[in-house]
């Protein structure tokens, strides 16, 4: 069974989690984004693992998700598409949201079932996307990964040709989702990050820092660094 994204189960993963939430950030600040420099907004994917166990992550992502608009709207603002996969052979994808409100709103409505991963229909939505209108990332909310390793790995290769890079973010300790989101993130040009129970914060800032990156860029992300955590401020200088 999946455990839930924010209920402790799970241990910090060896070398602290800290360190692996630096090298995202940095991952992010280092990733060219496509199509910025002109005045059209950004576009994110908002894509989370939605079976039965994972119904309070779902919950605590209502909370989340207003961040990441409200980091950007200095910026022009963002686009946000909502998917989610559950039950059997469920696997949905909503209209684009241009506010917090209508995102909430949609997320509401969902409740989570059991069922197996369908990482590929995600990804399969995003190639179609960004071929009808530039998508700036994706981002994946998960734990667990049952699908054909290769297959996803293509894809996310496929994404990496487009531009689009992909943001795992990853709770628990799933060895084979560990080790395949590792490769997917590399090759969309991406990046992957753990968190745990302790990272409730740490998540919603670097979802914040995602759509920065999607809505503005580097160096929009730059910016924001300086008036977040010292932390992240100190490791964009480092960047720099």
């Amino acid at each position: 069974m999946k455990r839930d994204l924010q209920n402790g189960t799970g241990q910090t993963p060896a070398g602290g989690a800290g360190g692996e939430v630096d090298a995202f950030l940095a991952k992010v600040a280092a990733t060219p984004p496509p199509g910025h420099g002109t005045a059209r907004r950004g576009r994110l994917m908002f894509a989370m693992d939605a079976t039965a166990s994972r119904q309070r992550s779902w919950d605590q992502a209502l909370h989340i998700q207003a961040e990441m608009f409200e980091t950007t709207r200095s910026l022009g603002g963002l686009d946000i598409q909502l998917l989610f996969y559950r039950g059997f052979g469920e696997c949905k994808a909503s209209t684009w949201f241009s506010d917090a409100v209508a995102l909430r709103n949609a997320m509401l409505k969902v409740q989570c079932l059991g069922g197996r991963t369908q990482i590929g229909r995600i990804l399969s939505r995003a190639l179609r996307e960004t071929r009808d209108k530039p998508v700036q990332a994706v981002v994946f909310v998960g734990d667990s990964m049952e699908e054909d390793a290769d297959a996803l790995c293509h894809q996310a290769g496929q994404l990496g040709l487009l531009k689009v890079p992909l943001f795992l973010f990853q709770e628990g300790h799933d060895a084979d989702a560990t080790n395949v989101f590792r490769q997917m993130a590399r090759l969309s040009g991406g990046a992957w990050c753990p968190f745990d129970a302790s990272s409730a914060d740490r998540l919603k800032e670097l979802l914040a820092a995602v759509a920065v990156y999607a809505a503005g860029g580097r160096r929009a992300l730059a910016d924001h660094g300086r008036n977040s955590r010292a932390d992240i401020a100190g490791l964009l200088e480092q960047i720099k």
